[in-house]
């Protein structure tokens, strides 16, 4: 505990998602003052279309639980 799963649109380097699972990794632990040893982080690199149907699943009927909510521009 905690585990956070990061799904974004594919190509993104290893150094740079390595340094995001990094920085939030250590903000978790930061925040809900656990171990990092007790953290995981995933990270999905999807197509447009599969990130359409991942994040539709993902937030549906969730709403009320997603607390930065994108802008559409």
């Amino acid at each position: 505990m905690p585990h956070i799963n990061i799904k974004a649109y594919a190509g993104r380097s290893e150094e740079q998602k390595q340094a995001l699972a990094n920085k939030i990794a250590q903000d978790v632990v930061d925040i809900f003052k656990c171990k990092m040893s007790a953290v995981s982080v995933l990270i999905e690199e999807l197509t447009p279309e599969e990130f359409e149907v991942a994040y539709s699943n993902d937030v549906n009927g969730k709403e009320e639980k997603l607390y930065i909510k994108p802008i559409n521009n």
